[in-house]
């Protein structure tokens, strides 16, 4: 490994060049997308006019964050924004890892036609998405229709996570997927051969040889996942949005958007938005430390 190290240390000295114009144009792209617009934060703590700007607008310091804690809306927001990023977490995070582990006790023919009808529904937008759920939901709609019901599911703030969740479950399972069913791709044969001689059911074949393969992607993912427990999209959940489903439908994104986009209270949606960041990455920071400490425990 040490050796290794050596002769790519002095490869990368001899062609740094070939390197640099490699990664420059993805370093620049991520210096002026991702960290330069990070300034826009000293927004949060000022009273901003776009006719001002950022060095003339008055300084408020935490007058923004007060207003934010103090809200009637923050813990409802707060509870609706964590309820639906968990549920979704808890009941989308395994489907992918079942579907791999299905796909690949097929035979080859059949899982390239499954995958494809898996994977379609990923590429379908975000509003064609929406759209199809206000359709088929709707009182006169097809699953009324089979169940011989008059409901206004998108009018009902009950059934809002539930359809938001069941939908995303369905476009993503396929897509979601393909990281886990190519690790089971570079599984050996001859581990998987060795325990069916053994007499090794199907299921005890999951839990001995394919999932401890998987195990390294799924804690990666989860990690990934957890991290971005705040981050729900707000596309699909403005899509969705209904007067009467405000109740549960209403998470920070949503909130955030009226405030910046419509009400044009600039500093008070930025200091929003940097407060569901804060607690984003303190989650992401607390779920690596809580899975390296379990690695550490099982010797990992």
């Amino acid at each position: 490994m040490i050796e290794d190290c050596r002769k790519f240390a002095n490869y990368f000295r001899r062609h740094w060049q070939l390197y640099l114009i490699f990664l420059l144009p993805g370093l620049l792209l991520t210096v002026i997308f991702k960290y330069l617009p990070m300034l826009g934060i000293v927004i949060a703590f000022e009273d901003y006019s776009p006719f001002l700007g950022y060095l003339k607008s008055k300084w408020i310091g935490l007058y923004n964050f007060q207003r934010l804690f103090s809200s009637t809306e923050f813990l409802r927001l707060l509870v609706n924004t964590l309820k639906l990023s968990g549920y979704n977490l808890v009941w989308s995070f395994f489907p992918p890892i079942i579907l791999a582990l299905l796909l690949n006790r097929v035979k080859s023919g059949f899982r390239r036609k499954a995958q494809l009808i898996f994977y379609l529904p990923y590429f379908i937008s975000t509003i064609v998405l929406a759209g199809m759920i206000r359709l088929f939901f709707s009182p006169v709609g097809p699953i009324n229709a089979i169940f011989g019901t008059n409901i206004d599911f998108m009018s009902e703030p009950g059934w809002f996570r539930t359809l938001y969740i069941g939908s995303g479950i369905w476009q993503c399972i396929g897509w979601s997927s393909i990281i886990y069913s190519s690790t089971l791709a570079g599984v050996s044969q001859d581990l998987i051969e060795a325990a069916r001689i053994d007499g090794a059911t199907i299921m005890q074949q999951v839990r001995h040889v394919e999932l401890p393969a998987l195990k390294p992607v799924i804690v990666i993912q989860f990690i990934l996942s957890a991290g971005n427990i705040m981050s729900i999209g707000f596309e699909k959940v403005y899509a969705m949005q209904t007067d009467l489903n405000m109740a549960t439908s209403d998470i920070i994104p949503t909130y955030v958007y009226r405030l910046g986009l419509e009400m044009g209270d600039y500093g008070y949606s930025t200091a929003v938005g940097l407060f569901n960041s804060v607690v984003n990455l303190i989650i992401l920071i607390a779920v690596n430390a809580i899975v390296s400490k379990l690695n550490e425990g099982e010797g990992l």
